[in-house]
């Protein structure tokens, strides 16, 4: 399978750096360029990616408006930036964004983050990650008391619970596995049971709904 990529922002330099990285892979092709959110929109409307590239700040409408406007469609849209203050990532997650990468993470990383939107799943770099566990951490907010935090409707169990700590330090499906000592289809069935319990989508959710929530370590659980 061949994965459809969209790159959208408003530097041309940038967009002909990131084609040439993705399209070094045999897996992945860029059918779409966009050099600012209105034309982004349009431009996935039409062609279909599977994956859009949406850099956050871009005249008329910046990336979070767009993953906004895409937030229903099969295309997954990943935020690619210079850019990672708090109001951008947590603004990108609440919208749906299948991940968010900054563009000094290196090419390695960027085509991780494609792969892993195609496939359902989501990467955040991990600079990010671990600051958003400081934040956590320093800010002490009590489970289910956030910024629209959801309750469970089911409390998730002590299983669970290790796995979200787990997914909010970055971790894969493979190094939760070996962490925990279970397969990686385990750990699937747990991520699928542990959306279905919050409500959401896909990991970068799960980060989100964490942060909201309070420090890793401070949910509930049945122990």
């Amino acid at each position: 399978m061949t994965i459809r990529v969209l790159l959208a922002d408003d530097q041309a330099m940038i967009r002909a750096s990131l084609r040439i990285i993705l399209e070094d892979q045999p897996d992945i092709t860029v059918v779409a360029e966009a050099g600012d959110g209105v034309e982004a929109i349009e431009q996935a409307r039409r062609t279909r990616p599977d994956v859009c590239l949406v850099d956050v700040q871009m005249p008329r409408l910046d990336g979070i408006e767009v993953a906004r406007a895409l937030a229903g469609a099969p295309t997954r849209v990943v935020m690619v930036t210079t850019f990672d203050l708090d109001e951008y990532v947590h603004g990108a997650l609440r919208c749906g964004a299948a991940g968010f990468v900054l563009k000094d993470a290196g090419p390695v990383l960027l085509v991780e983050a494609v792969r892993a939107a195609y496939t359902g799943d989501a990467l955040i770099s991990p600079s990010i990650t671990l600051r958003l566990l400081r934040h956590l951490t320093g800010r002490g907010a009590r489970p289910g008391v956030g910024l629209g935090a959801r309750v469970p409707a089911q409390p998730l169990s002590a299983r669970e619970t290790e796995i979200v700590q787990a997914i909010g330090r970055g971790r894969t499906n493979q190094e939760i596995a070996d962490q925990l000592f279970i397969s990686v289809s385990t750990v699937k069935g747990y991520v699928s049971g542990i959306m279905a319990k919050l409500g959401l989508r896909n990991r970068v959710e799960i980060v989100a709904w964490a942060w909201e929530s309070g420090p890793p370590g401070g949910r509930s659980g049945n122990r």
